[in-house]
């Protein structure tokens, strides 16, 4: 029996990226909850670049920040090819990465 292919999927976001007026990244997550995936999570940087953007750092306090943010799931290939074309919209010109990785069933000793 062939086991299930499993891939991480990043998105990456900075604060300042709305969706219908509300934060992108929480209304990804919810979007993930609601399409039924095992689960996500939002992992914010302490600082980063973009190409054509100035780097960014969590020393340089201002109201509108757009330090980086990361939202990351672990999906069955086929999960994420059903929620990709909507994740794809949702991020707009936002990079996405996925790559194959291999999941440690509950229970398995090393």
């Amino acid at each position: 029996m062939a086991s299930e292919k499993y891939q991480l999927v990043s998105i990456y976001l900075n604060e300042a990226d709305k969706w219908e007026h509300h934060a992108l990244d929480l209304e990804i997550l919810k979007f993930l909850y609601h399409s039924g995936c095992a689960g996500g999570t939002v992992l914010r940087g302490l600082a980063g670049f973009t190409k054509g953007g100035g780097i960014v750092t969590t020393s340089l306090v201002d109201v509108g920040s757009k330090l980086p943010v990361v939202v990351q799931f672990v999906e069955t290939s086929s999960k994420v090819d059903e929620v990709m074309p909507t994740l794809r919209r949702m991020a707009g010109k936002r990079m996405i990465t996925v790559q194959e990785v291999q999941v440690v069933p509950v229970g398995t000793q090393a």
